[in-house]
């Protein structure tokens, strides 16, 4: 059987990783070695990875390292269950391509879907992208669903009837073969009782074995639920990524600031939609918190003035995901320096009309992980 050079190396590259965790990554050491049985065939890949990153394509890294690099300090979530380390290649991306996935809606608040791309302008760092490289209304796009539900003791009289809406919602939104969701329950730490996947028996399940805690860690599961999930999850070509998060917005026991875990959901390129539990009407700061991660991030903010107006805030986020446009293009003066970019889209035609989308993303590598 032939391969492509490609895929070769990739092949021998996984020979070269280390079935059990060296010496160095037992003791700790943040930057651990490949090892190979030959100093010449090390070297030999090693340079042809060079090569592959000198062309603007990707280079190996170990999920230890990268765990390392991006984490300093006590770890968000640290408590929750994590992928195994040691063993797994991850490659990095350095990737000048935007894809962007928003919404429109009119004054009334309802969704139009029948823009073309001369319908917008789009500014990316304030100046209009190098290159359009596709766009279209996309109704039927892939979803990958975060379930995010607090937990922790304030929310306890309401507990059982947000289970119930957020079955309601994977069962009416979810398309098995197409789309997937995670469940994660959070009270002073994350827990994942459900990961990916499209077995809606599995991930009631998971919802119905939330069980209520004490303090909310709100931003280190949504830092949490970006980077150990979301970012690790393969996509084939574009999809929607989507967090719903049920929350009364206070925090009070997280290690993780809130602009990092948005920082984290933009890196990660996923909407987050609020769904505020505190049935007040002011909401106080809570309210505020939510609103203000849903607006950086392209998602939206719901309020039920009732207990019944969560079902309906999980119809509303039905809807909108299944009412975008997908986007993508060439920034121009691109630089790969972790600096911020600001993102703009403006309905050009007719006007009046709103747009939905993330604020922007930081110009830094991706990690993926190849297919299995």
């Amino acid at each position: 059987m032939k391969f492509s050079p490609v895929i070769s190396l990739l092949i021998g590259l996984v020979v070269f990783l280390p079935s059990p965790p060296s010496t160095a990554q037992q003791n700790g050491d943040p930057h651990p070695q490949l090892e190979a049985s030959s100093p010449t065939k090390r070297s030999g890949a090693q340079a042809a990875v060079t090569q592959l990153a000198q062309n603007g394509t990707t280079t190996p890294d170990s999920a230890q390292t990268r765990k390392s690099q991006n984490a300093p300090g006590k770890e968000p979530g640290s408590g929750a269950p994590t992928e195994p380390d040691g063993s797994l290649l991850t490659l990095r991306a350095a990737v000048s391509e935007v894809h962007l996935v928003f919404t429109v809606t009119d004054k009334h608040d309802h969704y139009i879907k029948d823009l073309k791309q001369n319908d917008f302008k789009i500014l990316d760092d304030h100046k209009p992208p190098q290159q359009i490289l596709s766009f279209q209304s996309e109704t039927d796009l892939p979803l990958q669903v975060g379930l995010l539900i607090d937990t922790s003791q304030s929310v306890h009289d309401r507990f059982t009837f947000e289970q119930e809406a957020a079955i309601a919602f994977l069962k009416q939104t979810l398309r098995q073969k197409s789309d997937q969701a995670f469940v994660v329950g959070f009270s002073i730490k994350p827990q994942v009782t459900q990961d990916f996947t499209d077995d809606l028996e599995k991930l009631s399940a998971g919802v119905h074995r939330l069980q209520p805690g004490s303090l909310t860690a709100l931003y280190d599961a949504l830092y949490f639920a970006c980077r150990d999930r979301l970012l690790k999850q393969p996509q084939a070509g574009p999809v929607r990524r989507a967090i719903i998060l049920l929350s009364d917005g206070d925090d009070n026991a997280s290690s993780a600031s809130r602009e990092r875990a948005i920082e984290m959901a933009q890196r990660a390129e996923v909407s987050v939609y609020t769904i505020s539990t505190s049935l007040t009407r002011s909401g106080g700061r809570g309210q505020k918190n939510l609103e203000y991660i849903a607006e950086a991030t392209g998602g939206r903010a719901y309020v039920p003035s009732q207990i019944t107006g969560v079902a309906n805030a999980f119809a509303a986020i039905q809807e909108e995901l299944r009412s975008q446009y997908a986007l993508s293009y060439k920034p121009a003066a691109f630089k790969l320096d972790g600096q911020y970019r600001t993102i703009e889209v403006q309905a050009l035609n007719p006007k009046g009309l709103r747009v939905h989308s993330r604020k922007g993303y930081r110009s830094v590598e991706k990690d993926y992980a190849p297919n299995q």
